[in-house]
């Protein structure tokens, strides 16, 4: 399938998403449309197995491990498109959907609990279920092609990002941009090891991770997978966008729970933390954790979360573990608690680069965001790295900014090569290496545009005086026009009895 092929396949699906509009509110359209999805996919991937199993003439088309053995969900016949697609006019199509999850729930254990099972509930009673079903009837999403060219992967992100868009959700709490979290795994080079992403959403960081591995040609049994995530909804669309994607989901617990009052994992060190936490969550039960061991560092404030996040992640680091952490830009010069516990991450050696990034990145607030990479095992002792990437990126829609693939790589690249001291240089306005004296005298504020200046611009051979000359007659010429202007606006207030 060609890219533009893709891109009017997606507006397609979206235009038919939003034929529920009314119907339903528009926080349940992702529990409709990613459970179809999912239903598609997975069926699609076991008729294609099916059809083989019948060539290969063994009678082995209805035995569950022959699937089992190729990672492919076993489906039973009730619960296959094919049935779906039959009964996809019936007055009960609801249910029989429900009974289609149920049965592959049962079926394969990996699933259990983690479907979303509400099709028949009175509040979808005004959505057309059939008519989607008969949308995605056409599409192959789950065949080996279809896999090979992640077309699954491309539409499930696509419905993420527009979900998020018109959820209006805040600062990426429920979808962090493809963009962002590949910089983020560029950067970090999770090749092999423990990856923890704290609070998970719908696993957009472990997805990003493996199409990491992949692209270089590494494999999936040398990471494991660890996260945790609050809202259980989220929770069950993290299990299943894992899951379609052969990923051991079992790292993401049996249960959605609170990271900091009911921590999962407990006894994890992480060899890579990849995050976006929800920024400045001033409800957070700080009162309760006040002793918690988790605070080396200080004890975060009551009233925002950011560091209560940062101090936790560093608590899972491995003796030479790295962290991708995205926070609000505040939190790079906040005082209080929160200057006193980073101004303790800095002494002991951890900030290991600061990245200031554009505005417009997220889909419903034009906020910009820092990526902070906290380093258990520095390179580079007693530095960090500061890259102010504020002014990449490409206004995609009026109010939605990308960063492309070059903005990405240049930004990993300068981190790499200040790692390993292999052609790095400063370059004004984009990056800079400081000292912890240097941040030190600047009170410990991290803000990258503190320390890597301006951009210098390039001369443009015109002399100084000849500039000032020309500059100082346009002055002047503006000056005696403001005058003429206040002139004749004097004399229209004195028509009109106003003297001035």
């Amino acid at each position: 399938m060609k890219e533009e092929d893709l891109k009017d396949l997606e507006k397609k699906l979206w235009e038919s998403a939003d034929k529920m509009r009314g119907a339903v509110p528009v926080s349940s359209y992702k529990f409709i449309i990613l459970g179809l999805i999912f239903l598609k996919y997975i069926s699609d991937s076991f008729e294609e197995k099916y059809q083989a199993l019948i060539d290969e003439g063994y009678g082995l088309e209805e035995d569950r491990d022959a699937y089992l053995m190729d990672n492919v969900f076993y489906v039973p016949s009730k619960a296959r498109w094919e049935y779906l697609n039959v009964h996809s006019k019936d007055s009960n199509i609801g249910q029989v959907i429900d009974e289609a999850l149920e049965k592959i729930e049962k079926e394969n254990p990996s699933l259990k609990g983690v479907l979303i099972k509400n099709y028949n509930s009175p509040d979808y009673r005004n959505v057309n279920l059939g008519e989607l079903i008969d949308l995605f009837t056409n599409i192959k999403i789950g065949s080996k092609e279809a896999q090979d060219k992640d077309i699954l992967g491309r539409i499930y992100e696509y419905f993420l990002g527009q979900f998020a868009s018109n959820e209006l959700q805040k600062g990426g709490e429920f979808y962090t941009p493809a963009c962002l979290v590949r910089t983020m795994v560029e950067i970090l080079e999770p090749y092999k090891g423990r990856i923890y992403d704290p609070a998970c959403g719908s696993g957009g960081m472990f997805v990003q991770s493996v199409k990491f591995i992949e692209k270089h040609k590494g494999t999936m049994q040398n990471v494991a997978i660890f996260g945790q995530e609050k809202n259980p909804t989220t929770w069950k669309l993290a299990k299943m966008n894992l899951a379609i994607r052969g990923i051991n989901n079992e790292g993401l617990g049996k249960f959605a729970d609170d990271t900091f009052h009911n921590d999962l994992h407990k006894d994890l060190k992480a060899d890579f933390v990849l995050a976006n936490p929800p920024f400045n969550i001033s409800d957070w039960g700080q009162e309760k954790l006040v002793d918690d061991s988790r605070w080396k560092y200080g004890i975060p404030p009551k009233g925002n979360a950011n560091f209560a996040w940062v101090e936790h992640m560093v608590s899972k680091l491995s003796i030479n573990g790295k962290a991708a952490i995205i926070l609000a830009n505040g939190s790079l010069s906040a005082g209080g608690q929160e200057e006193e516990i980073r101004k303790n991450l800095i002494e002991a050696d951890l900030v290991d680069c600061i990245l200031a990034m554009p505005s417009n990145l997220f889909y419903t607030v034009t906020i910009p965001c820092s990526i902070w990479i906290l380093n258990r095992n520095k390179k580079q002792k007693g530095e960090t790295l500061f890259i102010d990437a504020r002014n990449l990126g490409t206004m995609v829609t009026r109010k939605l900014r990308e960063l492309n693939e070059d903005n990405i790589m240049q930004i990993a690249n300068t981190y790499h090569n200040y790692q390993n001291s292999e052609n790095y240089e400063d370059l004004a306005g984009f990056c800079k290496v400081v000292n912890t004296d240097e941040i030190k005298e600047n009170n410990y504020v991290l803000t990258p545009g503190r320390y890597v200046g301006t951009e210098e611009q390039e001369d443009d051979g015109i002399p100084f005086e000849e500039k000032m000359a020309d500059l100082t007659s346009k002055l002047a010429e503006q000056i005696k026009e403001s005058v003429k202007i206040d002139e004749e606006i004097k004399k229209v207030l004195g028509a009109i009895g106003y003297e001035i």
